[in-house]
């Protein structure tokens, strides 16, 4: 297949790339710069759809940018960089002549509430409650396609938990101060902590694009990209200082959380949700790391 990535070039995108061509796939990349093997967002406007089987999107400011300091313009850029690639993606293979039989959108599981004792699925209701949430529907919104492509075009949203790996993500910011022995809980540390090995990420969006013989539906399909384990932030800090044999006696106050972050922002890390991937498990999808023990040995590499 020929496989078209929005934000390709970034931490999830390059995992899902690398696993693409091993299965023998084509990918071109969607970034900001050309280069070989990939197109411009300015291409894809002008141009159309190139030829693909299957279209993905990763595109979005890294919400959790160290270097971002919490403001409107910081929000503007996480809304725009989301909302304005899925809609010109969706666009292109709504203007195609032969668009490609998969279209996959990766959002977040921010759309539900937080919430220490509820668990969702992907069949749960939910409605915006703050900003993430608010981002996902729009962003969610952005990706549909008007019914007639809909008819031809299988469309798929999967919504992941934290993704995990040893090039990028959370825990690229985490494992300094672990390594040195500061690391510990944020917040009270009960809270939910959904995650994902960020090669499960790319094993879900790949298991999504393959041709299906079911009829496509106008509604999208939508899989909970997270690990089958429930745990806690205290779970995966305890997990993580195991791993890496150090201790974790540091814990992070929400306060000091709100104030280095925003509120806003915090949330993601100071409070969580509990969320199944029954779909995704139903899809027949079998995980290569189920479990946060797999996981965190894989990326630290013991």
């Amino acid at each position: 297949m020929r496989i078209l990535i929005g934000g390709g070039s970034g931490f999830v995108g390059r995992e899902l790339s690398r696993l693409l061509r091993d299965k023998g796939h084509e990918v071109t990349v969607i970034s900001r710069q050309a280069g070989p093997g990939t197109i411009t967002w300015n291409d894809l406007e002008a141009d159309g759809l190139p030829p693909c089987e299957g279209a993905v999107n990763l595109a979005g400011e890294n919400l959790m940018n160290p270097l971002r300091w919490w403001n409107e313009s910081y929000k503007k850029d996480l809304f725009a960089s989301r909302i304005d690639t899925t809609k010109a993606l969706a666009q292109a293979i709504a203007a195609s002549p032969t668009p490609p039989h998969s279209w996959v959108l990766v959002t977040g599981v921010a759309c539900y509430k937080p919430s220490q004792t509820a668990q969702y699925t992907e069949d749960s209701d939910w409605t915006p409650f703050d900003l993430l949430s608010r981002l996902v529907k729009e962003w969610e919104a952005a990706g549909w396609l008007p019914q007639d492509t809909a008819l031809k075009t299988k469309q798929v949203v999967i919504r992941p938990g934290a993704v995990l790996g040893r090039d990028g993500g959370a825990m690229k910011q985490m494992l300094t101060p672990f390594w040195l022995g500061l690391g510990g809980t944020l917040g009270s540390g009960r809270q939910p902590f959904p995650w994902i090995h960020v090669s499960d990420l790319a094993g879900i969006i790949t298991h999504a694009l393959e041709p299906s013989s079911d009829t496509p539906s106008p509604v999208p399909q939508v899989f909970n990209g997270v690990a089958p384990a429930n745990n806690t932030n205290y779970e995966f800090t305890k997990e993580l200082g195991r791993v890496l044999n150090r201790p974790t006696i540091f814990p992070v106050p929400g306060f000091v959380m709100n104030a280095l972050m925003g509120h806003e922002r915090a949330i993601v890390l100071t409070q969580g949700q509990k969320v199944a991937p029954e779909r995704t498990l139903e899809s027949g999808f079998q995980y290569q790391y189920p479990d946060l023990s797999s996981a965190l040995k894989q990326i630290v590499g013991s």
